[in-house]
């Protein structure tokens, strides 16, 4: 479900930024950020590459089913 939000213009410039550098839309980069704090605070002793790692493989396909035998 989309929502409007009002945002302040710093955090719309700076998203639009760092947006440009990824290659995301500024709704994709908030969400991107949003996403990264999430994850922090749920798990406060990772470091941000382990962070980012996880939201690396978040978005890739899967291959296939393990089997345990």
């Amino acid at each position: 479900m989309a929502v409007n939000v009002k945002l302040s213009d710093v955090l719309v410039e700076q998203a639009k930024r760092h947006g440009n550098v990824e290659h995301r839309s500024v709704p994709k980069q908030i969400e991107y950020w949003s996403r990264i704090g999430k994850i922090a605070e749920e798990n406060p002793d990772l470091p941000f590459s382990m962070i980012r790692e996880i939201l690396i493989a978040d978005q890739e396909e899967p291959v296939g089913e393990y089997a345990f035998g």
